[in-house]
Order: C-alpha cells, then structure tokens, then sequence
C-alpha cells in the first residue's frame, strides 16, 4: 500500500515522509526502546567510517622486536581502538535485543503481517533503518583489514603477556571471554547481518506457537514495498537523492538475508514470495560501486543460494 511506501522511505530524504510514520500510543513503548538504538547507530558509524587503525606502529613493532618504545607505541595506539572494537560489538547486542522487540510487535495474533505493516508504520520504519544500518556497517567493516589487524594484534600481545605472567591494564577493559566473542564476532565477513540472522532464526524457533509464515510474510512484504519503490517510476522520481535509493535497496538485500535464514526452502526457490529475479534486476540496474557490496552480501551471506532447488537464471544473475 501507498501509505507503507512512504513509511519506508529514507527517514531524512524528506521531512513530509517521516510524518507517515509517527508512532501510535498502542506502538510507543517499542518505539522508544528502538529509537534509544537508533539514536546511537549514526554515531556508530561515523565511529567505525573514521577507524584508520594502527598498522603503522604495529608493522614497526613486529619489525624491531627488541626495541621497547616502539612496542608500548603500537600497544597505546592498539588499545584505544579495540575500546572501539568492544563497543560496536556491544550495540550489536542491543541491536539484537530491539530487533526482537520489532519482530514481536509486528507479527503477534490476531493481525496479519501486511495488517501489522499498515498499522504499525513507526516500527515497521524502525525496522528499515536497523537494516539499513546493518548493511552499512558491515560494506564498510567489509573493506577495512584494519579491524582484524588491529584486534588480532591486541590478542598475540595479550597472549604473550601472559605466558610471561605479566597483567595488562587493558585486560579489565577486554578479558579473555569478550575477547573471545568478540573475535568470533569480527571473523564474520558481515558481522551485523549475522547477528541479525541468528535474532530472527532464534526469535522464530522460540516461539512455536507462532506460525512461522507470520514472520517470513512480513520479511517478503518489506522486499516487495522496496523493490516496487525501485523499479516503479512515479515512486522513484519522489527521491531526493542517492541516498533514498541506497536506503531502499539496503533494506530490501536484508529482509530477503533474513527471509533467506529462517524460512524453510529458503528465499531463491521458486516457492519463495520474494520476487528474486526482480529484486537482483533492480539491483543491477545501479551503478556497480554502489551495489557491489549488496550483491556480495546476496553472495556470500544467504543460505541457500546453491540449493538444487535454486534456478540456474538466478545463479547466472549474481555471477
């Protein structure tokens, strides 16, 4: 519907848009709660668009191991950063957390889910931006070594430190079980769209009385309202810039990742209620830097993209 349209829309392209989607008295606790994270996510990436890293200082401690000063200045200029590292970690926690919220919100009995979309518009824009915020975070985790670098060094350092029973005043700041799970969590090509995926599979196994169709309809109606926005002129040409057009197509790529996680047979079978074919044609139609990342994304995180039951046309489009 036309009013769902405008609830997605990029919340800062166009002041007229956002006043579709005020929250309803029934919506507001959830609101709240997401826009406390919300609130936090553009500092977040601003954080992480800025991180150069410390390759410099690490790469000349490694090259004079003897040579004292030049280690405690890679470590100094290390452990800053890994305070960094430890915080996107720790908002992709409460990511998850609001994520959960939104999911209940809009698919708890009796309404279903295009209903929930329609009467929920405030969240169902909620759950765009956290989207969008997802992808964004992970294409620019994506391109910058300088993260794993950076944390595997504090790691050896630590280690190291250890076997010479030396405590580093930085370990109260990351001990070795957040370091641990931090880790697991950067090794991840896109570490936020995982998070994510593992939320909505775990939020749909938790809850067995919720049929399972509630949640995957509402991911496949998110898919179909961007790209209809994409690829429809008279809803194309009401976007002010690029980034309206990024918005859309970052959402879309996320809801079919998490369609593609919890549903059964997947989002690329011909069963599916995501136009697939659709969807990846939108998203070549753009100029390639911008889409690249989306398209690896469709690549590299979905489930199952090789299943048999996928169509060779599909497979062909994302080669």
């Amino acid at each position: 519907s036309q009013c769902i349209l405008l609830a997605l829309s990029y919340p800062y392209s166009n002041t007229c848009l956002v006043y579709y989607a005020q929250p309803t008295e029934a919506e507001t606790a959830v609101y709240n709660q997401v826009s406390a994270v919300l609130e936090e996510a553009h500092g977040i990436l601003a954080e992480l668009q800025s991180y150069n890293g410390a390759g410099q200082e690490i790469r000349e401690a490694i090259q004079n191991p003897g040579d004292l000063a030049l280690q405690e200045r890679a470590w100094n200029a290390v452990c800053p950063l890994v305070a960094k590292l430890k915080r996107f970690y720790e908002f992709s926690l409460r990511l998850e957390n609001a994520l959960r919220s939104l999911l209940e919100a809009l698919t708890s009995p009796p309404y279903a889910p295009m209903q929930h979309l329609e009467r929920e518009q405030a969240l169902a824009k909620q759950f765009a931006e956290i989207l969008h915020f997802t992808l964004s975070f992970d294409e620019l985790k994506m391109t910058n070594p300088a993260i794993q670098n950076d944390f595997s060094y504090y790691r050896r350092t630590i280690s190291r430190n250890r076997l010479n029973n030396q405590q580093l005043e930085a370990e109260n700041e990351v001990n070795n079980e957040m370091a641990n799970r931090m880790s697991l969590f950067y090794a991840e090509a896109t570490p936020m769209l995982k998070t994510l995926s593992n939320a909505t599979t775990k939020f749909v196994s938790e809850n067995k009385t919720l049929p399972i169709e509630d949640t995957t309809d509402c991911l496949s109606t998110m898919a179909c309202v961007c790209r209809v926005m994409l690829e429809t002129p008279e809803y194309r040409c009401r976007f002010t810039n690029t980034d309206t057009m990024l918005f859309c197509m970052r959402v879309m790529v996320g809801v079919i990742i998490l369609y593609d996680h919890v549903h059964p047979v997947g989002a690329f079978a011909k069963t599916s209620k995501i136009d697939m074919k659709g969807c990846i044609k939108v998203l070549k139609e753009q100029p390639s830097n911008s889409v690249e990342g989306l398209l690896n994304a469709l690549r590299y995180t979905t489930r199952h993209l090789n299943d048999d039951s996928t169509s060779k046309q599909i497979r062909a489009l994302l080669q």
